[in-house]
């Protein structure tokens, strides 16, 4: 698609900071670029670590939802897990009351500063309130090594967990922890995140075996039509994740993961329920363990609620025109 002039683009820009309910990753407040265009609302949220270059790939999505829109679904609804931090274990039940109908959680693992006795009781608390009819999924966001990934997976894989997501940083440590799991016989599909949405060629974690599941997030891959040719070329099954976004950018990943041919797992999407506000007064949240596919119609009260300081809001409209620049090269196509 041929990306909107700059002038149209941030001309329709809304700069949000909310709260977070409880800290993630290192994360309070969540701030958020939304783009107003032809076909709605389209949001522009990479992390601060991100620069203009791969910034532009988030860009080019939010151009996708708000001036092109997205491909036709194929499911009405998407099944959602819930998401628990990396909190005390006595907060785990407060956590999934948050997620209601989610029979999945998605679990933080390898929290800097914290034990892995903590990551065990973490575990325990959420195979305890799902029972034992409930699925676990561990996220340790490339915190392990090899060795210790291995040790921890071990003792975590007494709660019989689903998969585990980036345990260790590299595709290469994917590779070979999936080595040694197989030797220790431990049955435990390894699931790749950073390694597809960081990776400057995403479909090595197919060429080197690093991976049982793909885990793709619509905007660091460049919208939901990039993410769908990533998804196809890698030939796994695919979980559909957020990035700790507002209901509008919550419901890009729903319409990728509506688009999918195939959907074994539960969807990483139910992530608005760790906001304590959002934009819309229809907010993405789980119902029955799922959430609806379609648009989100953005309050002009909520905005001016949530509307971040002007200097944030300059520091952010920076950020969107060094991320244009780069449009040609990683944007939309």
């Amino acid at each position: 698609m041929t990306a909107p002039a700059l002038d149209d683009l941030l001309g329709g820009m809304h700069v949000v900071a909310v709260p977070m309910r409880v800290p993630f990753r290192g994360v309070r407040v969540r701030e958020a670029v939304l783009l107003e265009g032809p076909r709605g609302w389209g949001e522009f949220a990479p992390f601060l670590e991100y620069g203009p270059a791969e910034a532009s790939r988030w860009l080019a999505s939010g151009i996708e939802a708000a001036w092109e829109g997205w491909p036709e679904p194929v499911r009405d609804t998407v099944p959602v897990n819930a998401t628990v931090p990396a909190v005390g274990p006595d907060e785990v039940a407060g956590v999934l009351a948050r997620f209601p109908g989610c029979t999945t959680a998605k679990v933080k693992v390898a929290e800097r500063g914290q034990p892995s006795s903590a990551d065990v009781d973490r575990v325990a608390a959420v195979r305890s309130a799902l029972g034992h009819g409930g699925r676990i999924r561990v996220d340790a966001n490339g915190g392990w090594g090899v060795d210790e990934a291995a040790d921890v997976l071990g003792r975590l894989a007494r709660y019989h967990l689903e998969y585990a997501e980036q345990p260790c940083a590299s595709l290469e440590e994917l590779r070979d922890l999936r080595v040694v799991l197989g030797r220790r016989g431990l049955d435990l599909p390894v699931a790749a995140d950073e390694s597809i949405r960081k990776a400057a060629d995403p479909l090595r974690v197919k060429a080197l075996g690093a991976a049982d599941v793909v885990v793709v997030k619509v905007a660091p891959l460049g919208g939901v039509r990039r993410a769908l040719e990533v998804v196809a070329a890698c030939g796994l099954p695919a979980v559909v994740s957020s990035a700790l976004d507002t209901s509008v950018g919550i419901a890009g990943g729903v319409a990728l993961a509506a688009a999918l041919p195939s959907l074994e797992h539960a969807c990483g999407l139910g992530t608005v329920a760790l906001l304590g506000g959002d934009v819309t007064t229809e907010p993405l949240v789980p119902d029955h363990g799922s959430l609806p596919v379609g648009r989100v119609p953005v309050d002009p009260a909520l905005l001016e609620r949530w509307s971040a300081p002007p200097d944030r809001t300059a520091w952010w409209r920076d950020r969107v025109v060094a991320a244009y620049a780069h449009l040609d090269a990683g944007g939309p196509g």
